[in-house]
């Protein structure tokens, strides 16, 4: 008789990333990881952690924390940062700091960091972090003003402020990367480990 699959648990309650495991067939339990991400992320800055490795440390702790509650289960944890001229940017509060944002990035190229650790029994036993460089097209201030009345607050859960499974694609010259990466979930080798550890069929 063969033994019954790891469970699956997210630490996140990320809309976005549930929808990526949800639509690969993975099963899993979403959770919300308890960490308190701004104080986690002001302490790494302060030590002067790169926006890469905060992606890394943040994706540890949220994965940790949960698998400590969840013993057995393979946890999940990811976070993802945005990089431009080596400074690290969060998320805005507002449709106007959603604009600032946007006029920030217009004509250059950042980096988005995605990373994923996944844990066991309060141990991280794998990791990964992918980088995406997306190149923004010097678009008009008229199309900006068209763009964030048409997309309005949803924006807002972007930390580049643009969705890029919707129109925020428009403002794209050029990509490079993988699509799973900017939307903040790593996914073909997340998916190997988890076939690798039997939570998936092989």
């Amino acid at each position: 008789m063969s033994a019954s699959p790891p469970p699956i648990v997210l630490a996140s309650t990320s809309w976005t990333r549930q929808t990526i495991l949800k639509n690969a067939g993975v099963p899993f339990e979403a959770v919300a990881s308890g960490v308190d991400e701004e104080a986690a992320k002001a302490g790494l800055l302060a030590e002067e952690v790169t926006p890469r490795d905060v992606a890394d440390a943040l994706s540890e702790m949220k994965a940790v924390k949960v698998s400590h509650k969840r013993p057995g289960s393979l946890v999940i944890g990811s976070d993802q940062t945005l990089e431009l001229k080596g400074r690290l940017f969060d998320k805005v509060d507002t449709l106007d700091a959603a604009r600032t944002r946007l006029l920030e990035l217009r004509g250059e190229v950042h980096k988005l960091h995605s990373g994923v650790v996944i844990a066991r029994d309060g141990q991280p036993i794998w990791r990964i972090v992918e980088t995406a460089r997306l190149s923004v097209r010097p678009f008009s201030e008229a199309w900006l003003d068209g763009y964030l009345e048409r997309n309005g607050e949803h924006i807002r859960s972007s930390v580049g402020c643009y969705m890029l499974e919707g129109e925020g694609l428009q403002m794209f010259d050029r990509i490079d990367g993988d699509y799973f990466t900017i939307l903040g979930l790593p996914m073909t080798g997340l998916l190997d480990f988890l076939r690798l550890h039997g939570a998936l069929q092989a």
